[in-house]
This record gives C-alpha cells, structure tokens and sequence, in this order.
C-alpha cells in the first residue's frame, strides 16, 4: 500500500480542549477509553450540552461522546474536568481506545477491562505518545470478534486467558502475547509509529505496517481479518455473575441531553458503544425492569428487530459545510424500507463513520448514490473512515 500523501503531518481530530469549528458552532469530543463513563460523568456531560451546546449528545463509531453547537469551551472544559474526563490535558485526543463492551460480564474468552484501564494510564504517562495523531486508535477484543473487525491500528484479539494475537491495521500479524505483556507492546508500537510515520494518520497508511513490529516474531499464520461488527447487543442481556446489563441503541447516536440524565439517574456503570449504542451493567432485575420502563418510551431501542438498528449516518447538514443533504432526516425517513442490511447515509465523499460493510449512501443535492469504494492505494474497504 503506497502512503497517503498530506500536505500536513498534523490531523485536526477534535477534542474536549483543541475543539473544531463546524457549522453549527464548536464540536467537543470526549475521549472514553473503552467507551466507560459512570452515572455522575453522563450527569456532567449532559449538564455541559444543555448549558452550553445544542442540549443533544452524539455517539460516535469509537465509543466516544461529542458536544456540538459549543459557545463555551472553556466552561466545558471545566465542567469535563471535574467529572474526571480530562485526566491528562496533554494526552486527551491520543486516549482512543476501543474495547468489547460486555468483557467481564457476557461472553468473550476473557476479561479484558483491566488491559484497558492499564493501557489508558500507560499512554497518559508517556510524554512522547502525546504526538500520536488523534486518529490513531486501539483495539481490544476479548476474543468474540466484536472489536478485530473494526480495522484498530494497534491491538489484540485474545485467544484465551492467556494470550492474544496481535493485530495491526486490524489483520493479525501471526505474534502471539501474553495478555501481560500487551501493554507494553502496544506502547512500543505507538512509539515505533511516531518513528516512520511521516505524514500518516493510521498504521493502514504505512508503506509496510508490520515494520511496527521490530523484534517482535511471528509463530503463527499472519493476515487473518475478521468481519466488521455493526450491530449493537441490545436489549435484556444476562451476565454470567447473576446481574443484568440493558443494551439501548441510540438512533442515529443523537442522545437528547435530558434522556442522557434520565439514564445517568439509573446510576450503575455503563458503556458506550462503537455501534451508538449505550449498555448499563450489573442491574438488579428489579431495577432493569423499571428503568426499561422507563427509557424505552423516550426513544432508546431496546429490540432486536429494530429497523433502527440497520441505520447509521454522518453529521450532515446544518451541521457540516460540506453535506449536501440533511442526512439524518433522510436517515430517519428510510428506518421503514423493507432492507437486509446495513446503510450509511453521507452527506459527502468523505462518508465519515461509515462501517466497514453494508451500503453507503453518497448525497448528490438529488437524491443519493451508492458510494464506490476508494482503490487501495488510498484506503482499504476494511478501515472505516473515523465517525
């Protein structure tokens, strides 16, 4: 794959403090390593969008939240500080860590939340990671496949309690890790990307990503890929310790503020998801029962058959200059055509947050047109553009 030529070596991904001037104001995005926020930090955020944004949270394709319409960035930056949102202001936009979101609790081979955690304090204490591009992400499977096929830069795919592939540009590069030593690894990595990067972004944009590797040998097969996950879980999950976890999809991941504090006031840990989706764990039936009750009637997609559930789409306008459609309401028009899979409605040839399958949508100014994918050279079909 040839490397992408840029005029400029830094990319201009928003966060909580460098925020990005949108047509409809400032856009703030939280970084949420692994998508986790407890009750009180979604309390903060949505206290931050009614005062001083356009009152809507937005769920983007990493796990993360963003804020648009910002009049005042620095009071939410503050407000985002004291939630303890913004734990290292040097390091907040590189904090991009993806992770299977029911890990420990339903499914997968092992617990992978401490990998996270670790992962998260490890960057924020490597002065030199600060120079990562914000695109730049990581991946953390727990070995359901949930998280590999999302094309990360770096990450792993665990294998059993034990250890775990390592995955570059989401396709394994045949080096086998103890689940110990993944950390630190992947710290390397980002480090040796900082070395040959040039002008990249992302390790696909590398003339040869498995340079990343240095010393690093491979002892199985390499280039396994696995399929691009689109679907949220959703609905009544069981976990395995006896609790219950909610899985509410956002449609279109645009979350008014108000149902945002009416699922903050749940008060249990919670996840964002990279499908746009929000799951609250260790519930007691009891309390599940209610609170879906409750939130079901305020919009959130609590059921499998969902049409919304094969919906995405981009900002769109009013909200970016460059949109030639209100995609979302377009979106929303088509949740009930009779399809079998995935669409992504854009509002430009840039189709940011598509998936990595599933149709795209190009807006024209007279309609829509399926989008053909970029040659190789550029991008590959199986590295989603960042939503």
């Amino acid at each position: 794959m040839k490397p992408v030529e840029r005029a400029r070596e830094v990319d201009a991904c928003p966060g909580a403090l460098q925020t990005h001037r949108a047509a409809d104001g400032e856009l703030a995005r939280i970084r949420l390593p692994g998508g986790m926020i407890t009750a009180a930090q979604l309390e903060s955020v949505a206290l931050a969008a009614t005062d001083f944004g356009s009152s809507t949270l937005e769920l983007t394709s990493r796990g993360n939240l963003q804020i648009r319409g910002v009049r005042d960035t620095d009071s939410v930056a503050g407000l985002l500080a004291s939630a303890g949102l913004l734990p290292s202001p040097t390091h907040e936009r590189v904090r991009n860590i993806v992770a299977s979101p029911l890990s420990g609790r339903s499914g997968g081979v092992c617990d992978v939340r401490g990998i996270v955690v670790a992962l998260d304090s490890a960057l924020q204490h490597d002065h030199r990671i600060a120079q990562l591009p914000g695109r730049f992400l990581f991946g953390i499977d727990d070995g359901r496949g949930d998280i590999s096929g999302l094309g990360a830069d770096a990450g792993i795919h665990a294998l059993d309690e034990n250890s775990a592939a390592l995955l570059l540009a989401g396709r394994d590069t045949g080096v086998r890790l103890d689940l110990a030593d993944v950390v630190a690894t992947l710290l390397a990595i980002a480090n040796r990307f900082l070395d040959i990067r040039g002008k990249a972004w992302r390790t696909a944009e590398l003339d040869d990503p498995l340079l990343l590797l240095g010393s690093l040998t491979p002892t199985a097969t390499p280039g396994t890929t696995w399929p691009a996950h689109t679907r949220p879980p959703v609905g009544w999950i069981e976990q395995t310790d006896g609790p219950v976890t909610l899985g509410a999809a956002v449609p279109l991941g645009v979350l008014d503020a108000e149902t945002a504090r009416f699922l903050a006031a749940v008060d249990t840990t919670m996840s964002i998801t990279p499908w746009r989706s929000i799951l609250l764990f260790d519930l007691d039936p009891d309390i599940a029962d209610v609170a879906l009750r409750v939130l079901a009637p305020r919009g959130l997609i609590f059921d499998d058959n969902s049409p919304w559930l094969l919906l995405s789409a981009c900002t769109g306008s009013p909200g970016c200059e460059r949109s030639a459609a209100d995609v979302r309401a377009d979106a929303a028009a088509a949740a009930g055509d009779p399809v079998t899979g995935h669409r992504h409605f854009v509002g430009c040839e840039r189709a940011c947050g598509s998936p990595g399958h599933g149709e795209v949508l190009v807006a024209t100014g007279d309609g829509y047109r399926p989008r053909i994918a970029d040659p190789p050279s550029l991008r590959s079909p199986q590295y989603p553009p960042v939503g």
